[in-house]
């Protein structure tokens, strides 16, 4: 009987620690995911950008999956080659990205399969876009352009010779705009959720 209450507490725990079963619903994802909202916000409250477009590129890059890679090339079409990049976690963030962001955030002991501080790279690097582009924070058009590209390569236009790049940026801007108002019914509930009994 123990072994059975014991096996069924560990599919529990893999089963939250999976992706959010209704992510095409952000409340249904942070009504799920019980720290997700405030580490969302808290993210928000850091960098200014807001979280329907934060978790719009973040569905784009992982659909919320903590040990998303890209996936491996193929040799001779069926022998397991090396990956594109070195892109992993939630936010899909690069190693060289992911180092400048905990240096310059001071966030040191940030990782990448951790979704609070996936959520606050993608506020961090969105604030960035500003900075070195001048994107306004709710764009998450312009956003996605320059998260994929660099701020180097959104400056220089490089994506105007990906029409497939255009494709996938309206992609997140369309669920951007579905997740802001998704959120405009929830979010009240998902803040006093966050009082006193949270803590038991």
């Amino acid at each position: 009987m123990k072994y059975a209450l014991l096996l069924s507490l560990l599919l529990l725990a893999a089963c939250a620690g999976g992706p959010p079963s209704r992510p095409d619903d952000v409340c249904a994802v942070f009504e799920e995911k019980d720290d997700w909202y405030e580490e969302a916000a808290d993210a928000q409250e850091a960098w200014g950008s807001p979280i329907w477009v934060m978790m719009a590129i973040m569905h784009q890059e992982s659909r919320f999956n903590a040990s998303a890679r890209p996936p491996r090339s193929r040799i001779l079409g069926f022998i397991p080659g090396p990956r594109p990049s070195s892109a992993f976690g939630y936010a899909q963030a690069k190693d060289s990205t992911w180092d400048w962001y905990k240096k310059n955030a001071g966030r040191w002991g940030a990782d990448r399969d951790d979704f609070g501080d996936a959520i606050d790279f993608i506020g961090w690097y969105n604030h960035q876009s500003r900075k070195r582009s001048g994107i306004s924070l709710w764009d998450p058009y312009a956003l996605y352009l320059a998260y994929h590209e660099g701020h180097g390569g959104y400056n220089r236009a490089t994506y105007r010779g990906k029409p497939w790049l255009a494709a996938v940026a309206r992609k997140v801007e369309s669920r951007a705009g579905l997740y802001r108002s998704q959120l405009a019914r929830c979010e009240e509930a998902l803040k006093d959720r966050g009082g006193f009994f949270s803590w038991f």
